[in-house]
């Protein structure tokens, strides 16, 4: 029998175990929610997973039996005893499947249609047909013996078969193994954490006392008790290419099923990790992989028909990173339907129009975690019952793990998962608040922010909540201290202290603890019964000193506090914004180019500095190119005639990018990075620069990045324009590029600027009794587009009259037609600065004649 296989009957058996209680327990309690769920789920597990081994027979009984569960958890039907009395006899019949499938390795033949018209009928609410309103089972020979008992998840050891769990046809071709539960391995490795810090310790001991009598015995305890840990340790750890092992078949068979080609990329199969977390990670896999090719991959003609190859892909790619495993399920395909979810939500009830409006679209996409979820047209053998994702949600965090997304449609959806490389040993940050010792695992350390002191940041305070601005965010802060109700020194002292961000799902916020000390690989051991109300806890631990410590979880600070990055109130959010426009500064690089004048960039603009050898640097119809991640990304001088540097030079080059396009320009020397105000105080007809600053205390030449970008030949932007004005210009933008490239060029010709990334946080400033002359708004954006911003500004309040310009990529007759009926005054192409330049002046000039 091959692995694939005896690893279904092995998980089948300990499902049916589980499943005959469930059953029992909601006939005495048919409104038990959770209970139905999970046999639903278990179900659904079974049916899913025989399909694909081509177990056609037990897959049919399994299929009706889950149609019957559907309609109970539905609510379309009544839990009734008959009904469970059926269920259960589907569930018999599956015992019976499974043991045929033990002793000869295939299906038996049955007749199975009595049972399956009984659930059938069942499901429609009908009553059975008389002759199958007593299943029963037909030949005694094929009844299963009821499954030992078995504590999930186990690990196997194989041992040579017993002559007489074998049949009278000849040698079971069942797995003979001896069942070790993983209980009694984590107990193992407890225990000998525990020897590892004796022995630390009786060593101190005896360096301390200088007592050389022990010292040769200690020594040889010491090598037995590591090469104990490495025992126990390798008998936990495995590659997680095992639980991989089952998937191609799947894809094939999903292939076949779904008619659509599925190519299966696996990288990183060698990569090891706890047994246990293995046996955990099995099944939110699964899914995953499932719901790619079902719902993420094209059919051939639809791919042809987008410009991809027929062939779709479904990459797993599996590695280390700080203590913990990553691994990406990822596709090519279709990307999450954002549209879609949202009007799934709104009919689900699990949001409204008003808060669907002002969540981003990574926001709007995570809706697909919520139990019950599911965006298939029709329900199939393969999904649209709402189960999966959920599961894998709940499965992962149940390890201390974490699961974000990517995706774009059109191009394909990531699924990055966070997971510790062992659940007995993890590693941890140890720190201190309120001369208390805790550690923090470091899977959800994002970073370490020293505070205060004078040289560390400053922590500011938005309306009584305390908040770090962090590269262009508001972080909010929660006190340890504070939370814990322990001795703190009041803020504002001056003494430095340090900020852990954290991530919490789509949420980041920051810890602030009096010390950081070190990292350390400790034990976990469960919380106390008598702590266990306290959910800022996952457990405690025991250092090399002897001294025991609490174990923070960021998952339970964050529900205690309600914090989250996004979750600022939007008066605080007003106020934010409002004091980062009176205090706006631009951070600025210098570097020189042609001539001893400095010259300047927004730094924001740049996406990497990079210095290219001179042997890179290549010709192409008589430009000067370098290859660039894959592509040919054209060279731009700066400063007039360019000469090829001299083998063996190098070439400072500034290289912008957007999407798929890059350029680089050619410079000459970086000088340096400052934050100033940008403020244009002359203006210049030299081509390719926007007009003189005095930055660092010199006068500056400012970069007009359009000019050279429109140098590269691509359409990035169109011809050069400009206009002279002093008016209050609000630019609704989420595109950071496209912010830091359209707020110098409206601040140098005149304009007071003030750009927010979404419509939300616009609206915010209107509430908070913000004023401007004209607004320009993009119109593909997360959560609120442009369209529904425009009917929300034009409804009424003290912006209803005001200029309204739409910023596009699309800017044909149609999409014209749309805007101007949605509200706007003017609707101009986003790479065209000059039409945007013209239409602000000519809305203007309308407003004041």
């Amino acid at each position: 029998m091959d692995d694939l296989l005896a690893d279904f009957l092995t998980e089948t058996n300990e499902g049916l175990v589980a499943l005959d209680a469930a059953l029992v327990k909601l006939e005495r309690c048919p409104d038990d929610r959770p209970t139905l769920s999970e046999i639903f789920r278990l179900v659904h597990t079974i049916k899913g997973t025989c399909g694909f081994l081509g177990l056609s027979r037990l897959e049919h009984v399994a299929h009706a039996a889950e149609n019957v569960l559907g309609k109970y958890r539905d609510g379309s039907l009544v839990v009734t005893g008959d009904g469970i009395t059926l269920v259960l006899s589907s569930l018999d019949r599956i015992k019976m499947i499974v043991s045929g499938i033990e002793r000869t390795g295939s299906e038996t033949a049955g007749d199975d249609q009595p049972l399956i018209a009984a659930l059938d009928a069942a499901s429609e609410g009908r009553s059975p047909p008389p002759a199958a309103s007593a299943p029963e089972v037909s030949l005694a020979v094929e009844v299963a013996p009821e499954p030992a008992e078995i504590a999930a998840p186990i690990l196997r050891a194989e041992t040579p078969p017993l002559a007489e769990p074998e049949s009278s046809s000849g040698t079971s071709l069942a797995p003979q193994t001896i069942r070790v539960t993983v209980d009694v391995l984590e107990d193992l490795m407890t225990l000998v954490s525990e020897l590892v810090l004796t022995r630390n310790q009786l060593m101190q001991l005896v360096r301390a006392s200088g007592d050389n009598a022990f010292a040769v015995p200690l020594q040889r305890l010491s090598h037995i008790t590591t090469d104990l840990q490495e025992g126990v340790m390798k008998t936990r750890m495995q590659p997680i290419g095992n639980a991989w092992a089952k998937l191609p078949r799947l894809v094939r068979d999903l292939s076949l099923e779904l008619g659509k080609k599925i190519e299966l990329d696996m990288r990183g199969a060698e990569t090891e990790l706890d047994r246990q977390v293995l046996e955990l990670i099995k099944d939110p896999l699964t899914h995953m992989v499932r719901n790619s090719g079902d719902h993420g991959l094209e059919t051939p003609a639809q791919r042809r028909a987008a410009g991809k190859p027929d062939a779709g892909r479904i990459i797993l790619n599996a590695y280390h990173e700080g203590g913990h495993i990553i691994i990406e399920v990822g596709d090519d395909g279709r990307g999450l339907p954002v549209e879609r979810i949202r009007q799934k939500v709104l009919a689900n009830g699990l949001a409204t129009e008003a808060e669907l409006a002002g969540m981003a679209e990574h926001e709007i996409q995570r809706f697909i975690f919520r139990a019950g979820f599911s965006t298939a047209a029709a329900v199939t053998a393969v999904s649209g019952r709402g189960v999966g994702m959920d599961v894998v949600k709940t499965n992962i965090e149940k390890i201390g793990g974490t699961i974000e997304l990517r995706s774009r449609e059109g191009r394909g959806t990531t699924f990055i998962i966070k997971i510790p490389l062992t659940l007995a040993i993890v590693s941890a940050l140890v720190v201190a608040a309120g001369g208390e010792r805790f550690a923090i695992p470091q899977i959800g350390v994002l970073e370490l922010v020293r505070v205060g002191g004078g040289g560390g940041a400053a922590v500011e305070r938005v309306n009584d909540t305390p908040v770090l601005r962090l590269r262009e965010r508001l972080l909010p802060l929660v006190s340890l201290a504070t939370l814990l109700r322990l001795d703190a020194v009041p803020e504002g002292n001056g003494d430095a202290a340090f900020v852990i961000v954290t991530q919490v799902g789509p949420h980041v916020f920051g810890i602030i603890v009096d010390r950081v000390f070190d990292t350390e690989e400790i034990v976990v051991k469960p919380v106390a019964p008598i702590l266990r109300h306290v959910t800022m806890f996952s457990g405690n631990t025991i250092l090399g000193d002897g001294s025991v410590i609490m174990i923070l979880d960021p998952n339970g600070i964050a529900r205690a506090t309600g914090v989250g990055a996004d979750d600022l109130g939007e008066d605080q959010a007003a106020a934010a914004i409002a004091n980062a426009r009176s205090n706006a500064r631009t951070a600025m690089l210098l570097f020189r180019a042609g001539d001893a004048t400095p010259k300047a960039v927004p730094l924001g603009l740049v996406a990497r500095l990079e210095d290219i050898a001179a042997e890179q640097i290549e010709m192409s119809a008589g430009h000067p190119v370098v290859q660039y991640r894959g592509k040919l990304m054209p060279l731009i001088p700066i400063g007039g005639h360019w000469m090829p540097p001299e083998p063996g030079a190098r070439q400072s080059v500034l290289v912008f990018n957007e999407r798929d396009r890059a350029l680089g320009l050619m410079v000459d020397e970086i000088l340096d990075v400052v934050e100033e105000r940008l403020t244009i105080e002359s203006q210049q007809d030299q081509p390719g620069f926007l007009g003189s600053a005095v930055i660092a205390g010199k006068v500056t030449e400012v970069l007009d990045c359009a000019y050279w970008l429109h140098q590269a030949g691509e359409d990035w932007f169109g011809p050069e324009a400009r206009q002279q004005a002093s008016a209050r210009v609000l630019i609704v933008e989420d595109s950071a590029f496209f912010r830091n490239l359209v707020v110098p060029t409206l601040s140098s010709v005149g304009y007071e600027v003030t750009a927010v990334d979404d419509a939300m946080a616009a609206l915010r400033l209107r509430e908070a009794g913000h004023s401007f002359d004209i607004i320009i708004s993009d119109i593909e954006m997360p959560g609120m587009d442009g369209f529904a911003f425009a009917a929300a500004v034009r409804e009424g309040g003290p912006w209803r009259d005001l200029p309204l310009i739409a910023l596009s990529g699309r800017a044909g007759a149609a999409d014209v037609a749309r805007g101007r009926e949605a509200g706007f005054t003017d609707y101009v192409g986003k790479f065209d600065r000059g039409a945007v330049l013209r239409s602000l002046a000519d809305c203007l000039a309308h407003v004041g004649a």
